[in-house]
């Protein structure tokens, strides 16, 4: 398995070069009087949030340093998928990565952070700490030692629960089958609800709401439309149990690379990237929730009390199987209280 990895590695590397014509040229030192390509990878398409931040980054740092730097993105995942996007990275093939937190988590336990159920008040709570140093520097740097530096973040929503019947109260959610990714957390947060977790690809959802295999799905709004999953489940719970983030991380190499003035330029660029793409995902979610609506999709306001309660328990139980995450925690409930 080890050498399919390294071989698929080896070929992704090869096609990166054909395209930006020469891998890692940003740190080659033989540009001398040709621009530096810079190479950034997504999975997501172009009309999504997260690219269009990505653009707006390219535009940025073209118009600061466009004599220097030219910036190539990668959407679609055509460069591969987020486990060889973030390989290439660490050969210092890629320069730049946008994933979600959760496939971070192999690289450092303290993105397991992001799974804790009812880690945030609300999104506004976790924009907060996703804005404060003292946190997010943390987790920026948890993975520099595997040669991936964070840089900055996406919003990836708000997960909720939604079902073909109506849950209002927690005592709704015993004994359904809820679809989950596979996490520890995940798992256990389902089980708290004296519910059962089952393990799907998101792409198998619709068919397993549709044919009972399962009774709900945990996702932002955005897959009643976008997956369709508003056609076979009509309610959907604003339980706000989990709230995750998509990272944009370059390579050490790269970041070392750059001299003061650059770094500076790409620094702010970082940060018109997130103001832009957030945007544009809080246009997106309020375009999915009027869409949903008109499909007939229910959206339902619960108090949340009763079901971060019940919830107590699995993230102490989680807390206590990884001590590492204790501090970054503490450090969430300093910043929201």
């Amino acid at each position: 398995m080890k050498k399919i990895k390294k071989f698929t590695a080896v070929i992704l590397c090869l096609f990166l070069m054909l395209v930006v014509a020469g891998c890692s040229s940003s740190v080659s030192g033989e540009e001398i009087g040709k621009k530096r390509i810079i190479s950034i990878a997504t999975v997501q398409p172009e009309n999504h949030s997260i690219v269009l931040g990505l653009n707006a980054f390219k535009e940025y740092v073209e118009e600061k340093l466009g004599d220097r730097i030219e910036i190539k993105i990668f959407t679609n995942g055509v460069i591969g998928g987020n486990s060889e996007a973030l390989e290439l990275l660490q050969m210092g093939s890629l320069d730049m990565v946008v994933t979600s937190g959760s496939n971070l988590e192999a690289f450092a336990d303290e993105y397991k952070i992001f799974s804790l159920p009812y880690l945030f008040k609300d999104e506004a709570s976790f924009r907060k700490v996703m804005d404060e140093e003292e946190f997010i520097d943390k987790i920026y740097e948890s993975t520099a030692d595997k040669g991936i530096q964070g840089v900055t973040w996406f919003a990836n929503g708000v997960n909720n629960f939604y079902s073909s019947k109506k849950i209002e109260t927690p005592k709704d959610l015993k004994g359904l089958k809820v679809r989950v990714q596979s996490s520890e957390a995940n798992v256990k947060m389902v089980q708290g609800f004296d519910a059962a977790a089952v393990v799907l690809a998101y792409g198998e959802v619709y068919t397993a709401l549709q044919n009972k295999v399962i009774d709900a799905g945990t996702n932002p709004e955005m897959a009643l439309v976008n997956m369709k999953h508003g056609e076979v489940a009509k309610y959907y719970s604003r339980t706000e149990h989990q709230i995750f983030t998509d990272m944009f991380v370059a390579s050490t190499i790269f970041m070392d690379s750059l001299t003061d003035e650059e770094e500076e330029v790409f620094q702010n660029a970082f940060k018109l990237s997130t103001e832009v793409a957030n945007g544009e995902w809080d246009n997106l979610i309020s375009e999915a929730i009027e869409e949903a609506t008109q499909m007939g999709v229910e959206f339902i306001t619960v108090d949340k009390e009763p079901f971060e309660e019940l919830q107590k328990p699995v993230k102490e139980e989680l807390l206590k199987g990884n001590p590492e995450l204790q501090t970054l925690y503490d450090i969430v409930q300093k910043i929201q209280n």
